[in-house]
């Protein structure tokens, strides 16, 4: 990528749409079936890796003990619908990185930056100091590479969705990383200018 992307606004509606399986509810009740998902990959003795975007999903995971120990890269601009979120982070991260990332865009920088995160395999926190995080879900989902014995999985808040056609209920989207999804994320960001 040699400049940063733009979602064109005749493409933002496609945008909006769950990137993987929407699982819908409350905080209290979507963490619980992430919980069973994940139990169920470990006892098909797959290695699991988590990838969060968001404050309240790395919030929510932060606190449950078992879902922790899954985190590799937490991906935040500690705001939520425009209001400020503190989010504890004691001393699970091997890495903090702070980076600039204009609203509605993808700063081309945090294609390089998250392959280097994700290579890296420490444990890292993202932090989005200017801008927001949203759209990075784009990069990450291209970062994590295919394995046949590891579950990637990335997770996100999405929003009640009620001015489309297709009214979206409020939960959490896991994203299974596969060839599948990469190819999906691979046409988004072709729908994207720079």
């Amino acid at each position: 990528m040699d400049k940063n992307l733009k979602i064109p606004t005749t493409e933002r509606h496609k945008f909006s749409q769950p990137l993987g399986k929407l699982i819908a509810g409350t905080r209290k009740e979507t963490i619980s079936e992430v919980e069973e998902h994940i139990r169920n990959y470990k006892n098909a003795n797959f290695e699991v890796k988590v990838y969060l975007v968001g404050d309240i999903v790395t919030k929510d995971f932060l606190a449950n003990d078992f879902l922790k120990s899954f985190v590799k890269l937490c991906i935040i601009d500690e705001k939520t619908q425009r209001n400020q979120i503190k989010i504890k982070i004691e001393d699970y991260f091997e890495e903090i990185i702070e980076f600039e990332n204009p609203e509605g865009c993808i700063k081309k920088e945090s294609f390089t930056l998250l392959d280097e995160i994700i290579t890296s395999n420490k444990r890292t926190l993202f932090k989005v100091i200017k801008g927001e995080e949203d759209l990075l879900v784009l990069p990450l989902v291209l970062s994590i590479p295919l394995n046949e014995t590891v579950k990637s999985l990335v997770f996100y808040g999405q929003p009640p969705i009620t001015d489309s056609k297709h009214q979206i209920p409020q939960g959490i989207v896991m994203v299974d990383v596969e060839k599948r999804i990469k190819k999906v994320v691979k046409k988004f960001v072709s729908l994207m200018t720079n």
